[in-house]
């Protein structure tokens, strides 16, 4: 047993060059402890690369936008966007749902992942927590200025109040919202920040100056790496993962009820919350390597985050958009076998109808593009992962706009139809959405542990103990 589980371990986390027949090694360059401590400590430490602040220069500019058309919003009222009768609901619940699909990949990279032992996981986990603060943050906008009156969200908060009538809905599915939503951003800021304490406190050591040393002191609570603190570290991460780990199934089937419990046709389907949480784990994982590659460039983590990290949420990828094209294949089917009138023209008429391409964009980058990474060649290849990865999140957003448009665009009253035009607005604030997230994504880079120093160590730990083990049983049987 003891050599099953040696060989075991040696293919997973070894630290050689790639052998036939052996998985490819998760950390190449034969590093040393010291040196991933200097590798991802050098990220903070040393100047910013021109492209970053050419990059920050853009997305907080972009940023600024964003936060100014949201003053201008409030000002003049929703009518600037381009939301009419019937489409009620358009661009900004779109988002909404975009930027929470995006927020999954996070969560279940570092939680689910790491309670399955998968030892893939410990280079990229902390961008992805990262990503998922950042996503959150982009969604969580989009309910408050889509009320119509921001000034007044805090009705959504179950406040103590004289005035019972003015008290949420607690059987809106758009208040789950609320809770999820803001349970998940609570838990992954918690699990993110708690994994981040053992670097912040090598930040704090390897400091020269005195206000970076006291700023990094203060953030990892007085950690000395003392057993104890390990102890207890391990034990308060794996709650926080166990508790984490239901949250990625549960938000966004939450999220998916506030199509699925309603009676418009196209959203009354029971296949909405499986298919969600699929989407968005193929759109969440989808943009993690859209930055990681980028970003494994610029800071020089190649021997860190390596093509086998890549490799590995490809593959998680092509398994997800596969099961996203099976998931529009039945609705088509069900349309077709209820023998509902109303179901089956809806989805004739996403696929044939006005908005017929949407429809075939979605289904051109969410099933045909994913099924590329079918060729290790592509899925190892930068360069197409990233190209194909951006596809992806383009038809995931074309996807929300398909199910939100089309069926509000064709009501049940054909007097009552129309043809919903987005405004100039519309287009600018989702855009400017993404300023607001590569501005925090940036900053994260440039003061923050982008690696998990502690966690990549842990590997190489197991690498030298699987070795030595290994050693220590082939002796005996000589």
């Amino acid at each position: 047993m003891a050599t099953i589980a040696s060989n075991f371990n040696l293919r997973e986390i070894d630290n050689t060059d790639d052998i036939p027949g052996r998985r490819a090694p998760l950390i190449t360059g034969n590093q040393s402890y010291a040196s991933v401590t200097d590798i991802v400590c050098r990220v903070a430490e040393d100047p910013q690369p021109m492209l970053w602040y050419i990059l920050f220069g853009f997305s907080s500019l972009t940023a600024v936008m964003f936060l100014s058309l949201i003053g201008f919003l409030i000002l003049k009222g929703v009518g600037i966007w381009g939301n009419m009768n019937p489409v009620f609901w358009a661009w900004p619940i779109v988002n909404f749902v975009f930027w929470v699909g995006i927020a999954h990949a996070g969560t279940l990279i570092s939680a689910i992942l790491f309670l399955f032992r998968q030892n893939w996981r410990t280079s990229i986990n902390r961008a992805a927590e990262a990503m998922t603060i950042f996503a959150v943050i982009c969604a969580g906008i989009y309910p408050g200025i889509h009320v119509g009156r921001a000034w007044l969200a805090f009705w959504l908060l179950p406040y103590p109040s004289l005035n019972l009538w003015m008290w949420p809905q607690f059987r809106s599915p758009l208040l789950w919202d609320v809770f999820a939503v803001g349970t998940y951003a609570s838990v992954s800021l918690v699990f993110w920040y708690m994994g981040m304490i053992p670097d912040l406190a090598t930040y704090r050591d390897r400091s020269k100056s005195p206000l970076r040393r006291m700023i990094y002191g203060l953030l990892c609570l007085g950690w000395t790496g003392s057993s104890r603190h390990w102890l207890r570290y391990e034990k308060a991460y794996t709650l926080l993962a166990a508790f984490a780990a239901p949250l990625v199934l549960s938000v966004h089937t939450v999220v998916s009820f506030d199509f699925a419990v309603s009676q418009v046709a196209g959203w009354h389907t029971t296949i909405f919350p499986p298919y969600f949480v699929a989407g968005a784990i193929f759109s969440g994982f989808a943009m993690v390597v859209t930055l990681m590659v980028p970003a494994r460039s610029i800071y020089k983590l190649e021997n860190l985050i390596t093509l086998r990290h890549l490799d590995n949420m490809n593959k998680i990828i092509l398994a997800t958009g596969s099961l996203v094209g099976l998931a529009y294949a039945t609705e088509f089917f069900m349309a077709w076998y209820s023998q509902n009138q109303y179901e089956y023209f809806t989805f004739f008429n996403r696929a044939f109808g006005p908005y017929w391409w949407a429809y075939w964009t979605m289904v051109t980058c969410n099933v045909i593009s994913p099924q590329l990474f079918w060729f290790k060649k592509l899925r190892t290849s930068t360069f197409w992962m990233v190209v194909i990865c951006i596809f992806v999140n383009i038809g995931m957003w074309f996807e929300r706009f398909v199910i939100t448009v089309t069926s509000l665009s064709r009501d049940f009253l054909p007097s009552s139809w129309g043809y919903f035009r987005p405004t100039m607005f519309d287009g600018l604030m989702f855009f400017g959405s993404f300023g607001v997230f590569l501005t925090l994504f940036l900053l994260f880079c440039r003061y923050l542990p982008t690696i998990a120093m502690s966690e990549v160590k842990g590997v190489m730990s197991a690498v030298s103990h699987a070795a030595h083990s290994k050693d220590g049983t082939h002796g005996q049987n000589h």
